[in-house]
């Protein structure tokens, strides 16, 4: 279970770095927010959670944005999470990054997925008009686990690759769940997103060969889950290739002590 430590953070010494993602042009804050929280909390392997209201969800991306995150990770499969980023960001979202993903969708019982390019398609026509904006920064296929043949029987990177030349979005990219499929998608992607912590580091070397080739690299899974110490973020936004570490918490002092755990500004005793 995530252990947490009773710090303040002085905002006036926040250290939080933006770093390139890859050779997009982006760049994102070295730690993002992920949002699975603020839309579902059935059929995931996290602990019970409450879905938080909605003044809860902007005291939430008021201290985000305080702390210098400008990276948010949502997808169709959290269930209401970008309509409510939608709402929530109303008059802002040009200060944020905004990374969504296409090929899994969420009835509220279970998830399903089609990476035809009708449907995905039609997914990022969706999440433009749910995160009520005309572009998307980052959009990734949300594999179900079968990266290979995702990438070799399916038109899914043709298709975000003609949507971006459409405008409708600006780097696309892939969320991998194999080494095989990071590899192999390495040489088609702008950005990948990638599992990677202190205790599973099956992936560190398709990371840091995608920093290597102008790849960038968010990175999931960090505190696998929820079970390892905030300090795992030290070790993993150290990587080579790591552009930005996805968190996903509804509590802005876990938010807060994420950031000091990574190394990226000083605490205060409580």
């Amino acid at each position: 279970m995530r252990q947490m430590r009773k710090t303040r953070v002085d905002v006036t010494r926040m250290t939080l770095p933006r770093r390139a993602l890859g050779s997009t042009g982006i760049e994102v804050s070295a730690i993002g927010l992920g949002t699975v929280k603020l839309g579902r909390n059935s059929g995931l392997t996290l602990a019970p959670f409450a879905i938080p209201g909605t003044r809860a969800a902007r005291a939430l991306l008021d201290r985000a944005r305080d702390l210098g995150v400008n990276l948010l990770d949502t997808a169709p499969a959290y269930g209401e999470s970008e309509a409510r980023l939608g709402e929530l960001l109303d008059g802002t979202r040009d200060g944020w990054v905004l990374c969504t993903k296409a090929g899994e969708s969420f009835d509220g019982r279970r998830s399903r997925h089609d990476f035809g390019p009708v449907a995905l398609r039609r997914s990022v026509e969706a999440s433009l008009r749910r995160l009520r904006t005309d572009y998307l920064d980052i959009v990734l296929i949300h594999s179900d686990g079968r990266d290979v043949e995702i990438l070799r029987r399916s038109d899914a990177l043709e298709t975000l690759d003609a949507l971006k030349r459409e405008g409708k979005i600006r780097a696309s990219g892939f969320s991998h769940k194999t080494e095989a499929g990071g590899r192999l998608a390495l040489s088609r992607c702008d950005v990948l997103m990638s599992a990677l912590s202190f205790a599973d580091r099956r992936q560190i070397d398709v990371v840091r060969d995608a920093g290597e080739n102008g790849v960038g690299v968010l990175v999931k899974k960090a505190l696998d889950s929820g079970r390892a110490s905030p300090e795992s973020l030290r070790y993993v936004t150290g990587r080579p290739g790591v552009s930005s570490v996805v968190v996903g918490t509804v509590d802005p002092a876990h938010l807060e002590a994420d950031i000091v755990a990574a190394g990226f500004c000083q605490e205060r005793p409580a």
